[in-house]
């Protein structure tokens, strides 16, 4: 598994999506768009043993983990009370507790270095949202040279070859891309961003602009564009 190939959600849940449909993260089974969960969770079960088993037990530089750690995580998420997992692994109740405020501590740790690696790494995608109106003030003729200017129309879908700084041009870009989302049709923020990707190598940023500027509206991980 390469942990670069996928976001944090396709790591916890077991699969990502793909151009085509989804796709396990372990092995190359596919499974179209409105496939049931609890049918790839099933395949997750019984061909890799669970998504968790997997992440815990990845052969890979970036797993630090103990066996110790491992079997200790693997109880907590049976659901098993401090005193019989101590009890399990011949140690004091108050080991396991300890283990457990080490563990919340590493994630605090861990969702910090996140957050500064992100802004810090990816800045474009943690800019302020501009809340520009949606009527550009250029004119008809102003627009037409934008649009030629900032999109490779050769290419299929046309594809922006950079992200203007003038909030005016800003807003004919936005209306431009916007056209290429089917109307009322839903998306997550993978499958969004996969369909950004397609017209700019930052489909967060794209993301972000439409929903900010009122293009696309969002209700948590749940995209569409909404019918004027």
């Amino acid at each position: 598994m390469v942990l670069s190939a996928f976001s944090l959600t396709d790591l916890k849940r077991g699969y990502h999506e793909t151009t085509t449909g989804l796709q396990c993260n372990y092995c190359q089974v596919q499974w179209s768009p409105a496939t049931a969960v609890n049918l790839i969770d099933a395949h997750l079960t019984l061909v890799h043993g669970g998504n968790l088993f997997q992440l815990l037990h990845a052969d890979n530089r970036y797993n630090s983990l103990t066996v110790n750690q491992r079997d200790l995580l693997t109880g907590f998420s049976a659901g098993l009370k401090d005193q019989a997992l101590a009890e399990q692994m011949q140690v004091a109740p108050a080991t396991i507790r300890h283990q457990k405020f080490t563990f919340r501590e590493k994630a605090k740790r861990a969702r910090l270095y996140l957050a500064i690696y992100d802004s810090v790494f990816a800045p474009a995608a943690n800019q302020p949202v501009v809340t520009a109106p949606k009527t550009p003030k250029l004119s008809e003729a102003e627009t037409a040279a934008a649009l030629q200017h900032y999109f490779d129309f050769s290419r299929q879908p046309a594809q922006l070859k950079q992200w203007p700084r003038k909030t005016a041009v800003r807003q004919v870009i936005l209306d431009r891309i916007v056209t290429e989302l089917p109307v009322d049709q839903h998306f997550s923020t993978n499958a969004l961003d996969q369909q950004l990707s397609r017209i700019y190598f930052d489909p967060a940023t794209l993301r972000r602009q439409l929903v900010a500027t009122g293009r696309l509206k969002q209700t948590g991980t749940d995209y569409w564009r909404p019918a004027k």
